[in-house]
């Protein structure tokens, strides 16, 4: 089966949709320009679908790979036939490859390859054919001193190690038995005798077991993880008497005869001292690899629901990292996020009323339009302070999460924003920028310190680095980037731009102001016409020559536009935002071989509303006035709270007492669940009830049900 037909039935796309994304990436093409404006090739594939056609793809290749490897190694030992050509050419995966190749893998010294030497090769095949002459007998005709074979029982015991070998490289019975192994296999983790402390790490799985290939991926990881560090033992396991029969029926005759023990001894050694082992750890490994990629799909759907997060928009912005002894760092930040005051208040000891008059100042100094308090330590108190100050009404107070804020203060990017301020003044900046527009902040700090993933120091980094680079990827885009005012981290996430294109365009908006043109970033260094064509309809210039710069809208189709406009008997512009001109005209006219309804849908989308942000407005949020900490709460309580983190086992929500609450996924509703992010997303607004508070180990419980549905 070739690879499109393959990619073909396993996705259930057609292989006309599969061969179209196939050869866009080929040819260079990012996946979400092709699903943005490639829409009549691929039948208006999403992300989702193309990211799958290039993963299944990348792995057939790597199946190819090793099989060229394997010919290739078959081939300098004089080993490969027709036969088993033609068997390597049919694996359909990487399993049942190895497992052809396993009787021809080069080996370390084994009891089979001294047996073998010993001469003892006839003998095991008298074995296998399951005579009817004794085997003792027969064993007699291979003793040999010179050899090391002394006696009758030697040669029997060099015929076996001979069987074992060859039952262990079988195809046939390795298959069997791992389809043993997935169907019935039981993960076990048990503590080492001197790691039983009470209360000790990993102390859920210090006796456990349960259906390996059905274990959720979060246990996988944390026993994974306990036996890495050396206080579990971990161990997949399947019943050994079924093992073994289901091996015996490729060897074993229905007809008696005296060689059956033997080769049952024989099989029962390959179980034990080879295949059992090798399909244990095989399994140890595919159970890890498919717990990090439920747990990679967990952190990159919270990371997408963190940067779609409702921005605040361009406003003016008085931002605060509270604390407590050390004071509160403030900055005032201008509609652009430039900033423009900072400096530190006290507003928890004896100079809060300075604190309050310094504060009132800079709102009327700066006409400030919200304040940004950050969500750490002091927070709740600080927030408090703030409201209590009387402020304008139209001044919102809003609590932000500055998760990661302290890694992008100390970044070589936060160092190069503001060379001249300290650590506390970028992250106080920070705060207020994500608050603005999360999505444009968050860019600039490692996903992985940003607090949504789900053991993901303990997923292949690799591949962990490509989903998450991939997602912010995929939301910068689908938001669109303002070239203008944009950082060169944003600009390097944006489709067929990297770092040094997104470098070159920020330097040359400096040496020669402000883009007024998409044509205009053709003059950019390195920024080729294959580059301008993944990246121009994501980057926007607004306030610029041309209105249709400011869209959606691709400049390959600005023909289309300029048509559409002269059959209206007006211009261009005069379609821009003008719904009631746009109603008149029929797209169906414009249909070309290469133009479909799906891209001009999307352009009189574009021409309505351009440049239009998808994420949703923003909504003022505040925590319960009454609860400030750990011991306001009583089971009972129904508090408003913000989702923080969702896992595979639940959802973690912010309550307002510097600890966050876990609602397990049996309370995530009235009915079951099977996966909480079917209930609830990274950032939403909640209504909560405490079921339970443990103060000792900093354990809240909380409940979503009755209160299920997405706000």
């Amino acid at each position: 089966m070739n690879p499109i037909t393959s990619i073909a039935r396993e996705t259930g796309l057609s292989e006309k949709q599969v061969t179209a994304v196939k050869d866009l990436l080929d040819q260079g093409a990012t996946i979400p320009f092709i699903a943005r404006y490639r829409k009549e090739k691929t039948d208006s594939l999403d992300e989702v679908a193309i990211t799958l056609i290039r993963d299944r793809s990348q792995a057939l290749a790597e199946l190819d790979a090793r099989k060229t490897a394997i010919r290739k190694s078959l081939v300098e030992r004089d080993l490969l036939t027709d036969d088993l050509e033609q068997q390597i050419n049919a694996a359909g995966t990487m399993a049942a490859l190895e497992d052809l190749y396993e009787k021809f893998r080069p080996k370390r010294r084994t009891r089979a390859m001294d047996a073998r030497e010993k001469g003892l090769a006839p003998l095991a095949a008298f074995l296998v054919a399951q005579s009817r002459q004794d085997p003792e007998t027969e064993a007699k005709k291979f003793v040999d001193a010179a050899k090391g074979v002394d006696t009758p029982a030697d040669a029997l015991a060099g015929a076996k190690d001979i069987i074992a070998e060859t039952v262990n490289e079988n195809p046939e019975v390795r298959g069997a038995v791992r389809q043993l192994f997935v169907k019935q296999g039981v993960i076990q983790s048990r503590v080492k005798k001197d790691q039983q402390a009470p209360g000790a790490k990993f102390k859920d799985y210090f006796d456990w077991s349960e259906p390996a290939f059905k274990a959720p991926s979060h246990r996988i990881l944390a026993m994974l993880r306990g036996a890495n560090e050396g206080i579990l033992t971990l161990h997949v396991l399947v019943d050994h008497d079924t093992a073994i029969r289901e091996m015996e029926a490729f060897y074993l005759d229905k007809k008696p005869s005296p060689c059956r023990e033997h080769i049952r001894a024989a099989i029962q050694d390959a179980y034990k001292r080879l295949l059992g082992k090798s399909l244990e750890k095989e399994c140890l490994q595919a159970l890890k690899s498919a717990a990090d990629l439920q747990a990679i799909q967990v952190f990159a759907k919270n990371l997408k629901d963190l940067l779609l997060a409702a921005p605040l928009g361009e406003k003016r912005i008085l931002a605060i990292d509270p604390g407590f002894r050390t004071g509160c760092k403030v900055v005032c930040l201008d509609a652009r996020g430039d900033l423009c005051h900072h400096g530190v208040i006290f507003p928890h000891g004896r100079e809060r009323d300075q604190a309050g008059r310094t504060i009132a100042d800079l709102v009327h100094r700066y006409r400030i339009e919200a304040v940004a308090v950050g969500n750490g330590t002091a927070g709740r108190e600080t927030q408090d302070f703030i409201k209590e100050l009387g402020l304008p009404d139209k001044v919102d107070v809003v609590m932000v999460d500055e998760s990661g804020a302290s890694v992008y203060s100390a970044s070589d990017i936060a160092r190069l924003e503001f060379p001249d301020h300290d650590i506390t003044v970028r992250g106080a900046v920070s705060i207020g920028r994500r608050l603005m527009d999360p999505l444009a902040e968050l860019v600039k700090i490692d996903p992985k310190s940003i607090g949504v993933g789900q053991y993901q120091h303990d997923v292949d980094p690799k591949k962990l680095r490509q989903a998450l680079d991939e997602t912010i990827q995929i939301c910068v885009n689908q938001v669109g980037v303002e070239v203008n005012t944009a950082s060169r981290e944003l600009l390097a996430r944006v489709a067929g731009l990297n770092d040094t294109t997104a470098a070159n365009l920020v330097q040359y908006r400096q040496e020669h102001g402000p883009f007024h043109t998409r044509q205009a970033f053709l003059q950019v260094p390195r920024l080729g016409p294959k580059a301008f064509e993944q990246a121009a309809g994501f980057l926007r210039v607004r306030n610029g020559k041309n209105p249709l710069d400011a869209s959606g809208i691709h400049p390959e189709s600005y023909g289309v536009v300029a048509q559409m406009a002269k059959d209206q008997g007006c211009r261009p512009v005069d379609l821009v935002m003008h719904p009631d001109q746009v109603k008149k005209i029929n797209p169906e006219r414009y249909v070309t071989d290469t133009l479909g309804m799906p891209t001009l849908l999307d352009i009189l989308s574009e021409l309505v509303q351009p440049g239009r942000d998808p994420r949703k407005p923003f909504q003022a949020f505040a925590f319960d006035p009454c609860v400030h900490k750990m011991e306001d709460l009583v089971p009972g309580m129904r508090l408003p709270g913000i989702v923080t983190n969702v896992t595979a086992f639940g959802a973690f929500v912010d309550i307002g007492v510097h600890q966050d609450g876990l609602v397990h996924i049996s309370q995530m509703a009235d009915r079951f669940v099977k996966d909480p992010n079917d209930i609830v997303t990274v950032r939403q607004q909640v209504q909560v009830r405490v079921l339970g508070v443990d103060a000792a180990q900093k354990r809240i419980s909380l409940s979503l049900k009755s209160f299920g549905k997405k706000s």
